[in-house]
C-alpha cells in the first residue's frame, strides 16, 4: 500500500466527464434500489455500499486497504454520532409512552385543536425548528416524528411530514454551524454569509408551512388553514431576516423557532379553521377535545419536552460544553485513523496544491446532542417516577427498534466516507461547474443538493463544496457570496432524500426497512424545492445581482487558502 495517494478527478480515461459518468454508478443504483427495486434500507446501503467501494478502488486506483478503512470510519460515524441522538430520543419519547402521560400529551394538543393539519404546523414546523436551532443531526425529525405517532399520526405521514417541514432551519442550526463552517473553509465573513443565506431561508419559510400541509392534505385542505400557516411561517421569516441581519448565524434558528412557536400558540387560541380535518380512520376527535386536565396535569405531561428544552439550550452554550468536556474526560478519541490518516491527499482544483485529507475519529460523548438528549430522559425517568427496572426495560426495547435502522444509519454514512475520500464527490462536483460555464449559478444550488444527498449532512456538503463553489464563481466573475449561499440553500433540500435521513425517519417511527416508502413520496418534493432555490438564485444572479451582499475581503484573499 502506498504511502501516500493523491485524488485524481479524472483517472478514467483521462477524462472529467467519463470519470463523472462512471462514479454516478453507485449514486443511480441507490436511486434505483430505493425507489424502482423497493429494497429493504439496509439492504440497499450495504449494497451500494459494496458497489462505490468497487467502483472507487477500480475506477481511481484507490488502494483497497485505504477505501475500506474509510467506510469503516464513516460506519463508526453512523453508529455513535448519529445513532445515539436516534437512540435517546427514542429512548425519551417511550418513556413517555410508558409512563402514560402521553395520553394527557395528546389531549393538551387536542385543546389547541383537534386539526392533524395545526398540529404538523405546531410540532414539525415550530417545534422541529427549535430541534434544529439546539441539535440538529437528526434529533429534530426523530424527536417530532415520535410525538406527531404519539398524537395519532400514522408513522409513514409522520416521517414524511417531518423531513418536510424541517427545512428552513437546517443552515443555523445547531447555533448556525452549518453556515459558519462555509464561512470558515472560504473565508469570507460568517456575518455577510448568514445575511445571504438568511434571504432564501425567509422565502422558504413562507413556502414551507403551506408547502407541508399540501404534502399532507392537498391543495384545498392546505389553503383552509392558510392564516395558520402564514402566521407560523411569516413569524419566524420576519425574525430570522432581523436575527441574520443584525446578530449573525448562531441564533436565527433557535430564535425564530421560539417566536414561531409563541405567535402560533397565541392565533390558534383566538382563530379556528371553518372545518376540523382528520385522517381518514381517525380517532372521534370530539373525543379527545372532550378529555379535560388541569394545568400542572399538562405541564407535568409535557416534562420531558420542557426538559429536553432546558437541556438542549445549556448543552448547546460553548462555555458549558468545554466545562463538561473538562470535567468528565469523556472523549472518544483516535486522532490518526489506521489506513486512512496521512495517506489520501486532494489534489487541483479542489486545492491549491495537494493537500492531505486528514483521518480521524473524535466522539465527544459528554458534550454529544445525544448525550444531551440521554440525560433529559433520565431526569425524566425520575420526574415521571418510572421505577429504574421499568427504565431498563425501555431502553432495551428502544434499543431492539433501532437494530435494523442502526445497520442502515451505519452504512448510508459509511458511503458517504468512501464517496469523500476516494474523490468521488469532487469529480462529480467538478464536472456539473466545468460543464455549465456561465450557467453556473443555476448549478451551484445543485451541488449543495447532491453533496447532502452523498453524505447526509449540510455541513459536510459546505467542507466538500465550499472551496469550489467560491473559486469557480470568482473564475467566472461573480459574486462568490451568490454560490456559497447557494450551496447552503440547496443543500437543506437535499436532506428529503438523503439516505442518512431516511434512516433516521424510519428509526425514529419504527419503519426500519421501509427507505423505500418514504424515498418514493419525497423525491419529487425534493425536486420542487430544489426549483424553487435554483429560481431564487437565478433572481439573485441575473435579474437582482446586487441583492446579495458582498464579502468584506478582497477576491484574491477570499480565493485563496
Amino acid at each position: 500500500m502506498p504511502l501516500r495517494w493523491f485524488h485524481n478527478y479524472s483517472a478514467v480515461g483521462n477524462s472529467l466527464g467519463l470519470t463523472a459518468l462512471v462514479m454516478c454508478i453507485p449514486v443511480v443504483f441507490l436511486f434505483w434500489a430505493l425507489s424502482v427495486k423497493r429494497m429493504k434500507g439496509h439492504v440497499a446501503g450495504l449494497l451500494t455500499l459494496l458497489l462505490i467501494t468497487i467502483i472507487t478502488t477500480l475506477g481511481y486506483g484507490m488502494p483497497v486497504p485505504v477505501a475500506l478503512s474509510a467506510a469503516v470510519l464513516g460506519m463508526v460515524n453512523g453508529l455513535f454520532q448519529i445513532g445515539w441522538i436516534i437512540l435517546a430520543a427514542v429512548y425519551l419519547y417511550n418513556l413517555t409512552v410508558e409512563s402514560g402521560q402521553l395520553e394527557i400529551i395528546k389531549s393538551s394538543i387536542a385543546s389547541l385543536s383537534t386539526d392533524r393539519r395545526l398540529q404538523a404546523l405546531l410540532i414539525a414546523f415550530c417545534f422541529s425548528a427549535f430541534m434544529e436551532g439546539t441539535a440538529g443531526m437528526g434529533a429534530p425529525v426523530a424527536v417530532c416524528a415520535a410525538m406527531l405517532i404519539g398524537i395519532g399520526f400514522a408513522p409513514l405521514q409522520a416521517a414524511l411530514v417531518c423531513l418536510v417541514g424541517n427545512t428552513q432551519p437546517v443552515p443555523f442550526g445547531p447555533l448556525g454551524v452549518p453556515t459558519i463552517m462555509m464561512a470558515s473553509v472560504t473565508r469570507i465573513d460568517d456575518h455577510v454569509l448568514a445575511r445571504a443565506v438568511g434571504m432564501d431561508m425567509v422565502v422558504l419559510a413562507l413556502i414551507i408551512p403551506i408547502f407541508m400541509l399540501v404534502v399532507m392534505a392537498g391543495w384545498k385542505s392546505a389553503i383552509d388553514v392558510l392564516p395558520a400557516a402564514l402566521v407560523a411561517g411569516g413569524s419566524y421569516a420576519i425574525t430570522c431576516l432581523l436575527v441574520t441581519r443584525y446578530l449573525g448565524p448562531e441564533l436565527p434558528a433557535l430564535l425564530s423557532s421560539v417566536v414561531s412557536i409563541v405567535s402560533l400558540v397565541v392565533f390558534l387560541k383566538l382563530w379556528k379553521p371553518r372545518q376540523i380535518w382528520r385522517f381518514p380512520n381517525d380517532p372521534d376527535a370530539a373525543g379527545e377535545a372532550s378529555k379535560k386536565h388541569s394545568v400542572w396535569q399538562v405541564i407535568y405531561a409535557w416534562t420531558p419536552f420542557l426538559v429536553l428544552m432546558i437541556v438542549m439550550c445549556i448543552w448547546s452554550v460553548p462555555e458549558f460544553k468545554l466545562w463538561m468536556l473538562n470535567a468528565s474526560h469523556l472523549v472518544v478519541n483516535i486522532p490518526a485513523w489506521p489506513f486512512l490518516d496521512g495517506i489520501v491527499y486532494r489534489n487541483v482544483p479542489i486545492v491549491a496544491k495537494p493537500t492531505l485529507y486528514a483521518a480521524s475519529y473524535r466522539w465527544e460523548v459528554s458534550t454529544a446532542p445525544g448525550t444531551a438528549i440521554f440525560f433529559a430522559s433520565l431526569i425524566s425517568i425520575v420526574l415521571l417516577r418510572v421505577s429504574p427496572a421499568r427504565a431498563v426495560r425501555v431502553f432495551v426495547k428502544s434499543l431492539n427498534q433501532m437494530k435494523i435502522a442502526l445497520i442502515t444509519l451505519a452504512s448510508v454514512v459509511g458511503i458517504a466516507y468512501v464517496a469523500n475520500y476516494s474523490g468521488m464527490s469532487y469529480t462529480l462536483a467538478l464536472a456539473l461547474a466545468f460543464y455549465t460555464g456561465k450557467l453556473f449559478p443555476v448549478v451551484s444550488p445543485v451541488i449543495g443538493w447532491m453533496g447532502v444527498f452523498l453524505t447526509g449532512s449540510v455541513t459536510s456538503s459546505a467542507v466538500l463544496f465550499g472551496k469550489l463553489q467560491q473559486v469557480t464563481a470568482l473564475q467566472i466573475g461573480i459574486n462568490p457570496v451568490l454560490t456559497t449561499s447557494a450551496n447552503l440553500a440547496g443543500g437543506v433540500t437535499g436532506k428529503l432524500i438523503s439516505p442518512q435521513s431516511l434512516a433516521i425517519s424510519c428509526a425514529a417511527t419504527g419503519m426500519a426497512g421501509r427507505e423505500t416508502d418514504i424515498f418514493r413520496k419525497t423525491w419529487r418534493y425534493s425536486l420542487i424545492l430544489l426549483g424553487i432555490i435554483i429560481a431564487l438564485v437565478v433572481v439573485e444572479a441575473y435579474i437582482l445581482p446586487g441583492i446579495v451582499p458582498r464579502d468584506v475581503l478582497a477576491p484574491v484573499a477570499a480565493g485563496t487558502g
